[in-house]
């Protein structure tokens, strides 16, 4: 017998995802209002609203980001909404392999698709890119791309009092104050210098390190307007920029804050994974006051898992 016109079919793929997490409705609800709570967002979502979804009433768009997040959470790998038999299409997920096409649509968004960059969902799967990350690949692609513009000191002192004068502004204004001014320039100024002509290869550490500061400030900007799902993109990225500027001390500075925005959002296991990681890398490269920050770090990331004896002999190396 045919459906009538305003019947919909069951989601049987969000019923056996469901099914396969081993979370009844109930569950899944929960989890959804935490990752909900995460990105800023009070959401009542209950068992009947899980219900709902698997007889076929999709959830509205930021409600399906936080349900696959939720989902891949709890079965440990990334769930996307195709596989929930969701529509994906317009999932603002814009970090990638390619950083200075993702510099340049992150900026841009920030400018141009306000809503659609704020929609973006933090995501426990993408915290610990940085574990794992191949820089070679990436590196020979940006090595073999080259502008006509000629980057110098001059650049480069540019881009950092820019950045400068922009974080000064956050600490007094608060509230992402400027961002957008700041992503019109990351996206159409210091970006495109990424695939200058350097005049040294010192020239071009210093350009990455920069863009990378700058990519931080944006990330810092979106933190403080807890658009925390915008932030990690812009924290991902400026963290593979710092790796081509610096894969051992910059690198490990870069992945603290990636630590830091995970510790504050409960992924106390990934913070510590983390700003171990950062640990090594700086190890006999970086300067004391840098490893210093690093072991408080790493102690609170310790204390909120609750070892308390190693929260304890971090921030004693801390001291040191």
């Amino acid at each position: 017998m045919p459906r009538a016109p305003d019947q919909r079919a069951p989601n049987h793929r969000l019923r056996e995802a469901i099914a396969g997490s081993g979370l009844g409705y109930d569950g899944v609800a929960r989890a959804v209002v935490r990752v909900a709570a995460e990105n800023g967002e009070a959401l009542r979502t209950n068992k009947s609203a899980v219900a709902h979804w698997v007889a076929g009433v999709a959830p509205v768009e930021r409600t399906a980001l936080y349900l696959a997040e939720a989902l891949s959470r709890r079965t440990g790998r990334p769930v996307t909404l195709t596989e929930l038999g969701l529509a994906e299409s317009s999932e603002p997920r814009l970090a990638g392999a390619q950083p200075i096409e993702t510099a340049t649509l992150l900026g841009r968004a920030d400018v141009e698709h306000r809503s659609y960059l704020a929609a973006a969902v933090y995501t426990a799967s993408d915290v610990a890119m940085p574990l794992n990350y191949d820089a070679e690949p990436v590196s020979r692609l940006l090595r073999a791309r080259t502008g006509d513009t000629r980057v110098g000191a001059a650049e480069i002192m540019v881009i950092r009092h820019i950045t400068g004068a922009f974080a000064a502004a956050d600490e007094v204004l608060g509230g992402g104050h400027g961002l957008s001014t700041a992503a019109t320039y990351f996206a159409d100024t210091a970006a495109p210098l990424l695939i200058g002509r350097f005049a040294s290869g010192t020239v071009r550490c210093d350009t990455y390190a920069a863009v990378a500061e700058l990519a931080w400030l944006l990330g810092w900007k979106h933190h403080d307007l807890g658009e925390e799902g915008a932030a990690q993109q812009y924290y991902m990225l400026g963290f593979q920029l710092a790796v081509e500027a610096d894969p051992n001390a910059h690198a490990a500075w870069m992945m603290r804050a990636v630590a830091h925005q995970a510790l504050s959002l409960d992924q106390h296991q990934h913070s510590r994974d983390l700003i171990q990681a950062a640990l090594r890398r700086a190890q006999g490269h970086a300067d004391g006051a840098t490893e210093a920050l690093l072991h408080i770090t790493h102690a609170r990331a310790h204390a909120a898992l609750g070892d308390k004896p190693s929260a304890a002999r971090a921030l004693l190396v801390a001291c040191l």
